[in-house]
């Protein structure tokens, strides 16, 4: 290339076209051609630069990269600043390929500057230039930052915390939403730490050197011009920002009125300016920013306009994180107090497992920081530091599993129940029963008859109360059920069926209503009280269902649904005051194999077991009707997570339950029994012309001794019904939920008629235990209570039940007792009514 050529390719390439042709041919004839290697430095910072090069081809870095005020492009002018103010080089330059330059020595240049001052004057002009450029730049720039600096975020307070599928799943969320900088809405409860979620989104994407505001909803003016600035003021938040990301904090406290706005800057990324009135106005501006919004609930005209939608899942839901939460925390509090770390017991943990946490992780490090600071020089937070607020379910409850070791261990052992059942209950039914089929037929000679309905049915119904339906875990019937099933399997080996739970659900407590009513009938006019054999057949009779359907079917499926004593068990039993529950919390955090349910091997303190027999989870249980005290599943538990808790009496009828139509119609079955036990003395009461003894008089009386009572309290709910339509404030529930308010009644009415077999005719079991065989007892002792102390006690359990029943109406309902006066008095008719027929003869 010729001096001209040089000139032209100097003129149309380079740095140097600032100057005349007169001294670009006086450069060009200068210059000397360079070719440089791989990774040579050709210019080292803080040297004197060797010359001037100018880049012909090839690429060149600066280490390390930083602003520069030329750049590295073919025709770059390099150290040309240097040269002209005799500074040293200010930055490395290497390059990264094999380089051509046109190069003149320092010396040369110097000759030249001072031959053509112009050179000097042409690029000083050019400096001055850059420097009010940059100057100007400076000052937008500091305007800027100040606008934006009290909502800048500088850093993300931490990653997501944990090992759980939520975790996970809401990294991933927030890798994909920083990957496509599109629109993002992140939502869920208070104490979440949304915002910081909003800044990991920023500080993941590509734009994470660009600043980050974050903007608190709630102190927006209803103007807005915070946000979208004024037309010829002061530039809004966003015109500030440009490519950076806006996060909107709490938009759920956002004004009414700048939601349009904020939503048209979602949908089109443009916002417009405030004007002041009378002004026209003005154009839309566009928005160059990521837009993250944060709420604690869906705002429906943003959620269908965003892109990325987040859902923070609470932490009650996570609870398999919460341990790596409280480690965090610890290490966190620890160090900002320079004291050791803490480590926090297993028994602390569980407690906390055990606990939903309203305010989420807000209120987490609260707990934790209150327990450090509690330690007194201690380095292990224990469960007495640790105190949650109680929630609605655990209030009120003292687990007897802690407060009595000795029962953990009774219940955990071989004792409960399969000792008493294989080696007690199974060999004690059959003699019972052969001795109801052999022995006298009478209640006042056959011990086994009267252990059955003057022993028995007193100390179950008083049983309910206190434990609920534990009857049902040494109960024969299953004993023989289960003895079937593994019989059945050895002599055939198969798979049993599994349960048919949705037609169960709905027809099997109809099933056992229709049997139990069935049963009344048969004990009444077939005298089964006493007739021996007759009960005997009535054992059998329920005893076989239970083996049919244990041979078909896997676990106790008759025991759950269709079994008529399992059915009374299960609705009396919701009025135990006891209940068998888990923490939820520990089996959500804790539990990956469900050994309790389905079933397992050993697992740490966990024994092997087959699972729950009625196919329940400890931890999901809200109603006792489904819970047998087994206690498989605390036998299985390696967690310690299941409890066995002291209550309120009936706390769920108000609080979790759910009404079930079948067990209202088994309730009032129950009602009508206690009046169809006693139907000679209403024959009497009422002076009614038939004959007992005329089998078709006695099975119209029954039906209708079973049948009329309900009728009183569908009559007063028509009433309550009634008031409902006059006071609009009123609202009421449903008959079917108000009619467990008569369950204590009930209750208190079966145990009075019991009462009177168990105290005149139980405490004959020696002597009638020596007639069965034919010996004469009349030596040995017998307790038998006054008749007046009977009628107290009867007495005193229906003005109780009564009590009770009105007590418990009131909770269901929620109302002013006003209101649910028509069952208040329905409740006091019944108390009466069989007060006169159980007390009054």
């Amino acid at each position: 290339m010729n001096v001209q050529e040089l000139v032209t390719w100097l003129q149309e390439r380079s740095a140097l076209s600032l100057l005349n042709p007169e001294i670009l041919e006086a450069i060009a004839s200068q210059l000397e051609h360079r070719t440089v290697a791989v990774e040579q430095a050709i210019a080292t910072e803080a040297t004197s630069p060797e010359g001037l090069y100018i880049l012909r081809s090839g690429h060149i870095e600066a280490q390390p990269e930083r602003l520069r005020s030329y750049g590295l492009l073919p025709g770059s002018a390099i150290n040309l600043q240097e040269l002209l103010v005799n500074k040293p080089v200010r930055q490395t330059l290497v390059t990264l390929s094999e380089c051509e330059f046109w190069f003149i020595s320092a010396a040369s240049f110097h000759q030249l500057v001072s031959q053509y001052p112009e050179i000097t004057q042409a690029f000083s002009q050019k400096l001055v230039e850059e420097v009010e450029s940059l100057s100007s730049q400076l000052i937008y720039e500091q305007e800027r930052m100040l606008i934006l600096q009290p909502y800048l975020v500088p850093k993300a307070r931490r990653g997501i915390v944990g090992r759980s599928r939520y975790a996970v799943r809401l990294r991933s969320q927030i890798k994909q939403a920083a990957k496509n900088r599109e629109s993002v809405l992140v939502f869920g409860e208070p104490g979440l730490e949304k915002d910081n979620i909003a800044t990991l989104i920023h500080f993941g994407s590509s734009e994470r050197r660009k600043p980050l505001i974050k903007v608190d909803c709630s102190t927006l003016q209803t103007s807005g011009f915070e946000l979208f600035g004024r037309v010829g003021g002061k530039p809004g938040l966003i015109e500030a920002l440009g490519e950076g990301s806006l996060m909107f904090n709490n938009v759920h406290d956002l004004p009414p009125e700048l939601l349009p706005a904020v939503i048209n800057l979602v949908k089109t990324k443009t916002y417009t300016p405030v004007s002041r009135a009378g002004e026209p106005t003005p154009q839309p501006k566009s928005c160059q920013a990521q837009i993250i919004i944060v709420s604690e609930r869906v705002i429906s005209e943003l959620s269908s306009l965003v892109e990325n939608l987040i859902k923070v899942p609470p932490l009650r839901v996570r609870k398999a994180d919460l341990e790596d939460w409280v480690n965090y925390y610890i290490s966190l509090i620890c160090r900002a107090k320079g004291i050791e770390k803490a480590r926090i017991s297993p028994e602390a943990l569980r407690r906390l497992q055990a606990y939903d946490f309203p305010n989420n992780l807000r209120e987490l490090r609260n707990l934790v920081e209150r327990a450090i600071i509690q330690l007194e020089g201690s380095l292990k937070i224990t469960e007495e530091i640790i105190w949650p607020s109680q929630t609605k379910k655990k209030q009120f409850r003292l687990n007897l599993l802690n407060t009595y070791p000795g029962l953990r261990h009774f219940l955990r052992s071989p004792w409960w129940p399969d000792r008493i059942n294989y080696g007690f209950t199974l060999t004690t039914f059959a003699l019972i029963v052969g001795i109801l089929f052999l022995g006298p037929q009478t209640r006042s000679e056959n011990f086994a008859l009267n252990l059955f309905w003057a022993w028995w049915w007193p100390i179950v119904l008083i049983l309910f109360p206190f434990l609920g339906r534990v009857w049902c875990a040494v109960c024969p019937f299953m004993i023989y059920g289960e003895v079937t099933q593994k019989l059945s399997l050895w002599l055939f080996p198969r798979k049993l069926k599994r349960w048919p739970r949705q037609e169960a659900e709905r027809w099997g407590g109809w099933f056992l209503f229709g049997l139990f009513g069935l049963i009344l009938l048969w004990e009444e006019l077939w005298d089964l009280t006493n007739t021996a054999y007759l009960s005997a057949c009535l054992l059998l009779l329920i005893t076989a269902g239970a083996m049919i359907f244990s041979a078909l079917f896997e676990r106790r499926f008759w025991c759950r649904y269709l079994c008529p004593i399992g059915g009374m068990n299960g609705m009396f039993a919701k009025l135990s005051m006891t209940e068998l529950r888990a923490q939820q919390g520990t089996c959500s955090a804790e539990c990956t194999t469900y050994q309790c349910y389905k079933g397992g091997p050993q697992k740490g303190e966990g024994m092997a077991t087959d699972g729950c027999p009625l196919y329940s989870h400890p931890a999901q249980l809200e109603d006792n009707r489904d819970c047998v005290l087994c206690m498989t599943c605390l036998k299985a538990c390696p967690h310690r997570s299941v409890e066995f808790n002291l209550r309120p009496p009936g706390i769920e009828l108000w609080t979790t339950h759910v009404a079930r139509s079948y067990e209202v119609a088994l309730l009032f079955l129950l009602l009508g029994a206690v009046f169809l036990h006693h139907l000679p003395e209403l024959q009497i009461e009422l002076n009614l012309p038939w004959n007992l003894l005329e089998s078709q008089p006695h099975l119209w009386l029954s039906v209708a001794a079973l049948s009329l009572p309900v009728l009183v309290p569908l009559l007063a709910h028509l009433f309550i019904r009634g008031i409902d339509r006059i006071f609009p404030s009123f609202k009421s529930r449903s008959f079917v939920e108000l009619a467990y308010g008569y369950l204590p009644l009930v209750l208190a009415g079966n145990l009075a008629h019991y009462l009177r077999l168990g105290l005149s005719e139980g405490g004959r079991i020696l002597p009638v235990a020596l007639a069965t065989f034919g010996l004469n007892g009349e030596g040995l002792p017998i307790l038998v209570a006054h008749p007046a102390v009977i009628s107290f006690l009867q007495g005193t359990g229906l003005i109780f039940g009564a009590i009770t029943a009105i007590i418990l109406t009131q909770k269901i309902a929620r109302q002013s007792f006003k209101f649910l006066l028509p069952q208040h008095l329905a409740t006091v008719i019944l108390t009466v009514c069989l007060w006169q027929v159980i007390v009054g003869y």
